[in-house]
């Protein structure tokens, strides 16, 4: 199988060489990806196969035991019967050496079964184990993937507002602003220089109510000496 091979290769120092040359490292990642969740399921099912073989030989070798033990009874039971009289001595010993050879038979039948058990158990954990460390591992690689994908947009992102301030007239947005600036100022000068003429329009204007407002005070006060002076109530 061709999983494990590619199970090591991704873990190789090298594949970081591998990446910066690709012209889409996203891309082949993904792809990537997909051929190892083929791969797992492809090693799921073989798992299963393995599985079902080690069972199957169990089955088997346990059926194979169980005759064993049954023909190694019946060449008991059949010298039992000789000895009882019940059946000829030299027909039973045939008998009992076709039984005995069934038990033999099928007792090494059993052991070979017995053994291929063992190995087909030991290759289903082996692959049991693989395909789990796989499933994590891909499982790890999806997250770091989702990951680095969410970097490369907001890279991308920031890439392209730099590239646009690169090429940013910054020098004569200056000049602008403060050719703007100067404007403003003599604005508001000339909004400084309106707003301190209307106030001395209105300074000497109330300047001049009150000398006016005084003289007539004045004046009244002279009349009323007069009229005093005079006699005139």
């Amino acid at each position: 199988m061709n999983i494990f091979k590619r199970l090591f290769r991704i873990g190789q120092a090298e594949i970081h060489a591998a990446v910066d040359k690709m012209e889409d490292p996203i891309k082949m990642t993904e792809q990537g990806l997909r051929e190892l969740r083929a791969d797992l399921t492809e090693a799921t099912e073989a798992y299963a196969k393995v599985k079902a073989l080690a069972i199957r030989a169990e089955n088997d070798q346990l059926q194979r035991l169980e005759e064993s033990r049954t023909y190694g009874e019946k060449a008991i039971l059949i010298m039992q019967k000789a000895q009882s009289g019940q059946v000829d001595l030299i027909k039973a010993e045939d008998l009992a050496r076709e039984a005995l050879s069934l038990h033999r038979k099928y007792y090494l039948e059993s052991e070979e079964l017995a053994v291929q058990v063992v190995a087909l158990q030991r290759s289903s954990r082996e692959m049991l184990q693989n395909t789990e460390i796989l499933k994590e591992n891909m499982e790890k690689w999806e997250k770091e993937l989702r990951t680095l994908k969410a970097r490369m947009k907001v890279s991308k992102a920031t890439e392209q507002v730099n590239k646009q301030l690169a090429h940013v007239d910054s020098n004569g947005i200056i000049a602008m602003l403060e050719r703007m600036k100067s404007k403003v100022e003599d604005q508001e000068a000339l909004a400084k220089a309106y707003g301190e003429m209307s106030r001395e329009r209105h300074s000497k204007k109330d300047e001049l109510d009150s000398l006016l407002k005084n003289d007539s005070s004045s004046i009244e006060k002279d009349l009323q000496a007069i009229k005093e002076k005079l006699g005139i109530s």
